[in-house]
């Protein structure tokens, strides 16, 4: 069976959110040879989900679970989109809790994990995150240069626009939580998606959810 394509980590396995070991998947009691490693989150503690479990939603359905935080995500100008990151799109894992971001309305692709020395092709279309990013954790630029180090404990995730093709970035760290972010007037009912999504289906009539990116 070929491996589902995911729109918003089209490279999850060269990021190792799968591996590929022979097991039985929990959700459909098949025989798969690939397993997700990446965050779920869910009352019941899950292993070995097979990717087309996740690409069709019954994994996040039989767990009442979701692979991404809600709460954590950038502002989108659609709930489905939500609702696809979060239940049918492998997440990614950090120190930190992650983050997912947006631009034209959409979440992006998650495309690479990084350290400066790969985004230097970049530094300039990335500048307002660069910007951001040191803002957020006390930093200047000199010190961020020297501490993203890909693979290390502060390491960048760079992210691509699924439209217009612009690159976004992303840090974590092992030195402590970035401090909690709101992200718009939908972010009170994102909370309830990372205990339940279907909590979260029937109160769609507050739909005040667009990208200001």
């Amino acid at each position: 069976m070929e491996f589902p394509g995911f729109q918003y980590t089209p490279r999850a396995l060269d990021l190792g959110i799968f591996k590929e070991v022979v097991s039985i998947c929990p959700v459909c009691r098949q025989q798969r040879a690939y397993i997700y490693v990446g965050p779920f989150y869910a009352e019941e503690e899950v292993e070995g989900i097979c990717p087309w479990c996740i690409k069709d939603g019954s994994a996040a359905k039989k767990y009442d679970g979701t692979f991404q935080d809600g709460v954590s995500c950038e502002p989108v100008d659609d709930i489905k989109k939500l609702e696809e990151l979060i239940t049918r799109a492998p997440g990614y894992s950090a120190w930190q809790q992650e983050r997912w971001l947006s631009h034209c309305g959409d979440f992006c692709a998650l495309e690479a994990y990084v350290g400066w020395e790969e985004l230097l092709p970049w530094t300039h279309e990335l500048s307002a995150d660069l910007l951001d990013i040191r803002t957020r954790y006390g930093m200047t630029e000199a010190d961020l240069e020297k501490s993203l180090v890909k693979g290390s404990g502060m390491q960048g995730y760079l992210f691509r626009c699924l439209h217009c093709g612009r690159h976004r970035l992303t840090v974590n760290t092992d030195q402590g939580e970035v401090p909690a972010q709101s992200f718009g007037p939908f972010s009170s009912l994102q909370v309830r998606a990372r205990s339940s999504l279907w909590a979260f289906h029937c109160d769609r009539s507050r739909t005040g959810f667009f990208s200001s990116v």
